[in-house]
């Protein structure tokens, strides 16, 4: 793949005609969702998809999501459309959510990782609405950055990215979510593989039933690597009150310190030790909105390593835990060290453990598969 960090400007615009036919050219496009921008290709066919997972340098055992113009088109792509896929469907699409349902035969077994079950969803973002209805299939698209890294929530970051490897570029402004969808599992019992832009407590309310976040499942979907999001800084992850004094720490000791400093904590900014701090925002959706502008932003200052703390889970801050986590996660998938937080499970479910210590991208995260 191009080592290029640019790509030409005339391969950037708003040409949606063009987009498209790429796409039916057996090109790639990377287009703007609510979410993140996404790195497109026809969901049909196969040697455009396996160039999907060769220019981010994915495993070709992750599935890719694939996108719809609208919920109309679901019965083409799926085995069959069960009632909670409906209610979901109806409630929050367009918009940041993905249903995991069986795979119907139009579905190639590239797109899916070799699994039965398929992923799809229809983004809220006009561009990708007019890409998607003037191509008129549907785009099988991960995000637009290569495997493991901080996603993409601007045109320009998919240049910095993959430059030349993407044929056309679809500039829809920044992304209005900024984290990815949440991917609902509804081959059977409701379950949350990823949390995204839809909360736990609005699917619930849709559904009319608790739905777990799943440590683990038979279902593989993107986003659940262990390390995942991930800047060029090494981030460390401890408790809201030992942000400040962590960072003072590591800045003692010479490095360079990127700081996201909790809202309650936001008074010592001035006084926060570090090459960079941001004060992260009070609410939930603009600190979703912001997160990986502020993971990109670190390593624009070449921060070395960032101290952060996870939100509280409830709301989009679970979404954001996760990211966090990730972004914290092993890339050696060496243990956690004692007395670190960690994220553990009880059964299936997802819960923290810990909380006197820290974590970062040398100790391991979680227990979820990597596969």
């Amino acid at each position: 793949m191009s080592d290029q960090p640019g790509i030409a400007p005339e391969r950037v615009g708003l040409d949606v005609e063009r987009a498209a036919g790429t796409l039916r050219a057996g090109g790639l496009v990377a287009f703007p969702t609510e979410t993140v921008y996404g790195l497109g290709a026809d969901a049909e066919n196969v040697d455009a998809v396996e160039r999907v997972f060769a220019v981010k340098g994915r495993p070709s055992t992750h599935p890719l999501i694939v996108h719809l113009s609208g919920a109309r088109q679901l019965p083409d792509w799926v085995a069959e459309v069960p009632d909670a896929a409906r209610r979901v469907a109806d409630r929050f699409w367009p918009g940041p959510v993905t249903l995991v349902l069986r795979r119907g035969r139009r579905v190639p077994r590239a797109v899916t990782g070799g699994l039965e079950t398929v992923a799809l969803r229809v983004p809220d973002h006009p561009v990708a609405r007019a890409l998607l209805t003037a191509f008129g299939g549907g785009v099988a698209a991960p995000s637009a950055n290569r495997f493991g890294s901080v996603s993409p929530t601007a045109a320009a970051h998919v240049g910095d990215g993959l430059g030349a490897d993407v044929d056309y570029v679809l500039d829809g402004g920044p992304c209005a979510v900024g984290v990815e969808s949440t991917i609902v599992d509804l081959t059977g019992a409701p379950a949350i593989l990823r949390p995204g832009g839809v909360t736990r407590e609005d699917l619930e309310r849709a559904l009319g039933c608790s739905v777990p976040v799943r440590a683990r499942s038979a279902v593989r979907v993107p986003g659940q690597h262990p390390s995942h999001y991930a800047p060029r800084a090494r981030v460390v992850l401890v408790e809201p009150g030992q942000v400040i004094g962590h960072a003072e720490y590591l800045a003692a000791q010479g490095r360079r310190v990127g700081v996201l400093l909790p809202p309650e904590f936001a008074d010592g900014a001035g006084a926060c030790a570090g090459q960079r701090v941001i004060a992260v925002p009070d609410s939930g959706a603009q600190y979703a909105r912001r997160l990986f502008e502020f993971l990109r932003d670190f390593d624009r200052h070449e921060c070395e390593v960032v101290v952060a703390s996870v939100p509280t889970p409830d709301g989009l801050g679970l979404a954001i835990a996760d990211r966090l986590r990730r972004a914290a996660g092993s890339r050696s998938q060496t243990a956690a060290t004692p007395g670190c937080s960690a994220v553990a499970e009880r059964g299936d479910e997802v819960f923290e453990v810990g909380g006197a210590g820290c974590f970062d991208q040398d100790e391991i995260v979680g227990t979820k598969d990597s596969t």
